[in-house]
């Protein structure tokens, strides 16, 4: 992902040593830009009579586009003076940030910073801005990770306003909770669902290379864990497949991809699109989910877009009195995999064969979380927990012999009641670590109440 951009403005009041405010500015210019932000910074800003300092910095910060406004208080500074600059901003994200003094000798000097943040909140909060207040405890090096944290959601929210989904067909198994609604996505998220037909896909297959087909289908033999030899064609029909998808998602720029997988590809097709879907994972960094799960789609490139990670989806199949036992019937990304990507040559039920990726799944600190639509708003349902290792275990239909499923026993960090309550979808996904707090960020950002 590009670098997080934000402009940047100082505030110290006209009666306040003008060293000390441009300096300590200068210092958190210094500490943020060697953390990889890329800054728009302008010089800092009093409360001169007639405003002309506010003035100039709009106009220098308007020369530029960015993803967050900083607005670093160095100082006492009236408020009608802080107002000037970032109203025009009023649409950014900004973080309200206030500094510390420094100790000289057996003294402490203090330019009041907290006194112009304290003077600031309520009333920002009060006009609709959307902001992080960040202090800097006396004495303690600045709280950096909390600026980042903000700063990484607000480049989200950016990239999630220019995002487009593809989205092969509609409504697969006819399922109601993969629907969305078009306007309000766009009016809250930004994000773009691009629908097209199946038929495009099955035309661009056959025009597939026939040499670039036989290609990859042998390096595949070498790049992943084959647990049986396949039938004749079966490999083959992934990458043509793979190949035709390809052609689309580069075409249309596509950031995520949503497909109709049980109606569509296995129906239609014939085939299951799991080694397709795996094969794509390898060569493209792109989300991707099955079913035409619209807000699941979304869900991952929020995800990606906070965390930088692959975003993968999985599947709720039994709960555990303290957690679930979450799997994928199809395919997982490579990215999470621990070990060699491992395949496995199978059926189900009337459907034909297709590549089942059958690879043990990476274990961990983890979040999971899912963007639903409840009672006019969008909500987003998070849950952390412990991912490990579930017992061996099958779902019943596949041909025998039965695959065990990528899968993690996720043991959940609050009552595992109140989660059931509340879910969402058969649809969760996944992201390693701990990201409640990005996740609240952007949500923030974005007027999406978290769960």
């Amino acid at each position: 992902m590009r670098k997080i951009k934000a402009g940047f403005v100082g505030f110290g009041e006209v009666n306040t040593p003008k060293d000390f405010i441009v300096g300590r500015c200068a210092e958190a210019v210094k500490i943020l830009e060697k953390k990889g932000l890329e800054l728009f910074v302008t010089a800092p800003v009093c409360d001169d009579p007639h405003g002309k300092a506010a003035a100039r910095a709009v106009r220098e910060l308007a020369k530029n586009d960015f993803d967050l406004l900083i607005v670093c208080i160095a100082g006492w500074i009236p408020s009608w003076a802080v107002f000037s600059v970032i109203e025009p901003f009023k649409h950014k994200p900004m973080i309200l940030w206030g500094l510390s003094g420094w100790k000289d000798g057996d003294r402490f000097i203090t330019t009041a910073d907290q006194a112009g943040t304290t003077a600031l909140r309520k009333p920002m909060e009060d006009m609709g801005y959307k902001f992080k207040y960040v202090v800097t405890y006396r004495g303690q090096k600045p709280r950096v990770d909390e600026i980042l944290s903000y700063a990484g959601a607000a480049r989200a929210a950016s990239l999630l306003r220019t995002a487009k989904i593809g989205m092969a067909g509609y409504r697969d198994m006819r399922l109601y909770g993969t629907l969305y609604d078009g306007v309000s996505l766009k009016a809250c998220i930004g994000t773009e669902i691009e629908h097209f037909e199946l038929l495009e896909i099955a035309q661009l297959m056959e025009k597939a290379d026939v040499k670039e087909i036989s290609k990859i289908a042998s390096s595949l033999k070498n790049r992943w864990k084959f647990l049986k030899e396949p039938k004749a064609g079966t490999i083959e029909n992934s990458v043509r497949l793979f190949l035709a998808l390809k052609k689309k998602i580069q075409d249309r720029n596509y950031q995520a991809l949503s497909f109709n997988d049980v109606d569509g590809i296995k129906r239609l097709l014939k085939f299951a699109p799991a080694g397709c879907m795996t094969l794509l994972h390898d060569e493209l960094d792109i989300c991707s989910v099955p079913e035409n799960d619209s807000l699941g789609a979304v869900t991952q490139i929020i995800v990606k877009y906070l965390t930088g990670q692959v975003a993968a989806y999985l599947e709720f199949y039994e709960f555990l009195e303290d957690g679930a036992l979450l799997g994928v019937p199809d395919y997982v990304p490579s990215e999470i995999v621990d070990g060699k990507v491992t395949v496995m040559p199978n059926a189900f039920g009337d459907f034909g064969e297709g590549l089942l990726n059958v690879s043990r799944l990476k274990t961990g600190k983890v979040t999971i979380c899912r963007l639903g639509y409840s009672k006019g708003g969008y909500v987003m349902h998070v849950m952390t927990g412990m991912a490990r290792t579930p017992i061996k275990w099958e779902e019943a239909g596949w041909a025998p012999p039965a695959p065990q499923l990528p899968s993690l026993e996720i043991i959940f960090d609050a009552p595992v009641e109140d989660f059931i309550q509340k879910v969402m979808s058969q649809h969760y996904i996944i992201s390693y670590g701990d990201n409640r707090t990005e996740l609240e960020g952007l949500c923030a950002i974005l007027g999406i109440r978290v769960m």
